[in-house]
Order: C-alpha cells, then structure tokens, then sequence
C-alpha cells in the first residue's frame, strides 16, 4: 500500500501556497483580505468582500502560526482587527454578511454560516496567539448566534430573517467552530453548544443512511425533490467533525461516521477519476456530477476521521484524493493558486481563484500531516 504524498503536500502549503497568500491576498489598502485572484495571482475587481472569506483567511494564519509558520501569526492579527473594526456592527445585528471592497458595509444581514466561521476564526486566532482581542471576538460571535439566532423549534435561524428552507449546513459548521472554542478555551459553553448540534444530527439532520440539505421549519425534510437531496462532500465532512467531537465527548460516533463515508463513497466518488461529484439523491442517483476542491479535502478527513475512530487503513483513498487535489485543482501556471471547479470529463469551469478554497485545501492537508507519523507506520503489505 503506497502512502499518501506527505512532501508534496508540505511542500505546497508551506513553500508555495502560504508564501503566495501573505503576499498577493492580504487587502493592506483597504483591510482584510482579497474576495479572489486570477490565475496570474493579481487581485480581481470583485466588488464585494464576504465575511466568510476573511474568517477563513484568518484561520488559515493562525493555524499555520501554531504549526509554526512564524508569519502567520501578523496575518492572523490583521484578520482579527478587520473582524472587529469592520465586520462587527454592534450588539444588534452582529456581524456583518458581507462588505464592500473598501470595508463599508454592503450586507448586515446576520447569517449563521458567516456568523459560524466568525467563532471559529477567532477560536483558531486565540489558540495561536492567545490575543484578547481574539478571545473577546469569541464571546462576541457566541453571545450573538445563541442569543438572537435561536429557532423556535430547535437549532438557530440560518439568516435574519429567516427566508426559505432550514439548512443544515450552518449548523455544521457551528459544529465545527465550537469544538474550535472549546479546544481554545476549554469553556463548558461551548462544548455544550456541540452537544446541541450533536443531538440535532441525530434526531434531524442524518437519518441512519443520508444526511439532508433542506428542511421545513419544524426539522422535517423538505417535500419533493429537494429533500432528497445529499451532498457527498457535507456527508464525508460531518464524518471528520464528528470524530473531533468523540474525543473531547466521550461521544461513540463511530457507526454515523462510517455510514456518512459508506453513502459517500459508494455514491459520490466517481470510479474513474475518483472526483467526488456535488450532489446526489438519497437513492445514490446522480445530480451534479461536477467536482469542486472542496468535496475532495473531505474525502481526505472522512477517511482520516475513520482510521482515528475505528483503525480503517485510509490509505487508498486519502492517497487518491491527494494525489487528484495536486495533479488537478492545484496544479497552475502560477503555483500556490487552484483551479476549484471541473465538469464531469475533467474540463476547468472555474474563471478566478476563490480565496474561500484555501481553508478546505489547508485543513484537510494539515490533518493528513498530523497523522503522518501513525500512518506511515501502518503495514506495508
């Protein structure tokens, strides 16, 4: 069994991909960070800047500064200080949903999914540099999702007002930010937060085979075509959200996480390219065969997820995935950049350089970095 290609990847965040950002996606006129890129690395004329996407840049700082990438830790600060001088509106509405390119506000709609990667940023600029104002931008983000974007019937408003179907995707990543917090902190809050996400999983979102999208207001699935739908990459990235929650609650997740892969794997993974398509139905049917980087880093931490939870070698599909991610999305004229989108055949449909791709690409390579060690240590035969 081959390895996953653990210098290629290292290489690629550290020497190239990190360099790169520092330098061409840092907003230094204007604060915050670039919405895009082109393909030759200048920054495009994107009208607007989304909150989502400096929480993201600022996470990936300072999770490289505590792997100890010493430059990360001035770029982590940078996207602190934009959070809170301009993102943060006050008490009532929060967070800003989205800026324009010089920092005035062009959306102060609070959305949770916005308002989910505002903790975890500051989560993650906290436990790299242990700054107040990091530590107080989490209770910002906290105070306000748990107070003004409760539902009645369970979980929290993915916008307000809230508009159309109840999604589960925020909630996700709320799942994922508080065990962020908690990992900074050590706070019961925001473990207890966690275990409120958990149980909506549980008894809502994942019904034993497939995790939904779209729900009415009161949790069912939405009617019709749209609640059937599953998305392979939320299937495989719940599975490595929750093997971080097993460890820090006790929490057997085992049998949901390998369900989530199982579904995902057998419905979501082409077996030629071995992209993991968009969307797919309930019944495995094909929806959306296209592939974007993102569905691919979580293939990676499923399968990651799995080997920490139950031993499962990862090595197949972690390497395929790797392997698909540097040979295909990453692989650019100007190294450091991705190419996010492709069709079914394998042709580019992608037109810039989200910034938003980033955290996907550098979360996922950082876990398989972690578990290097372990994983080579696995039998060769």
């Amino acid at each position: 069994m081959v390895n996953p290609p653990f210098d290629a990847v290292r290489a690629w965040m550290f020497q190239v991909a990190l360099p790169l950002w520092a330098e061409r996606g840092v907003d230094r006129a204007h604060g915050g960070f670039h919405e895009e890129l082109d393909f030759a690395g200048a920054p495009t004329d994107a009208p607007r800047k989304r909150t989502r996407v400096a929480c993201r840049q600022t996470y990936v700082f300072a999770h490289a500064a505590a792997l100890g990438w010493n430059d990360g830790r001035a770029l982590c600060r940078h996207g602190v200080q934009f959070l809170l001088t301009q993102a943060y509106l006050g008490p009532d509405p929060g967070f800003a949903k989205c800026l324009n390119r010089d920092g005035s506000v062009a959306d102060a709609t609070p959305d949770l999914y916005d308002l989910a990667f505002v903790l975890f940023a500051f989560s993650w600029a906290y436990r790299a540099t242990r700054d107040a104002d990091a530590r107080r931008g989490m209770d910002l983000a906290y105070d306000f999702i748990t107070h003004a974007m409760r539902h009645p019937a369970g979980g929290f408003l993915h916008e307000k007002p809230m508009q159309g179907w109840r999604l589960q995707n925020p909630h996700m990543h709320l799942f994922e930010a508080s065990l962020a917090a908690f990992e900074a902190t050590q706070a019961p809050r925001y473990l207890d937060l966690a275990r409120e996400i958990y149980a909506l999983f549980l008894t809502k979102f994942f019904n034993g085979r497939t995790l939904a999208e779209y729900f009415q207001d009161d949790w069912s699935r939405a009617p019709g075509e749209e609640g059937r739908l599953a998305e392979p990459g939320h299937q495989l990235e719940w599975a490595w959200i929750l093997a971080q929650f097993a460890k820090v609650s006790g929490e057997d997740v085992s049998s949901a996480a390998a369900q989530l892969v199982s579904f995902a794997e057998t419905y979501g993974v082409d077996p030629q390219s071995k992209a993991t398509r968009m969307v797919v139905r309930e019944d495995g049917a094909i929806v959306d065969s296209s592939s974007r980087t993102w569905p691919n880093t979580e293939r990676i931490k499923g399968w990651l997820a799995l080997y920490e939870l139950n031993g499962a070698d990862p090595r197949a599909a972690v390497s395929e995935s790797a392997n698909l991610l540097l040979n295909r999305y990453l692989n650019t004229d100007v190294p450091g950049l991705w190419i996010d989108h492709f069709d079914a055949n394998g042709a580019p449909l992608s037109k810039v350089v989200p910034a938003s791709t980033f955290y996907h690409v550098f979360l996922a390579f950082a876990e398989l970095l972690r578990l290097e060690d372990r994983i080579k240590a696995l039998p060769t035969d």
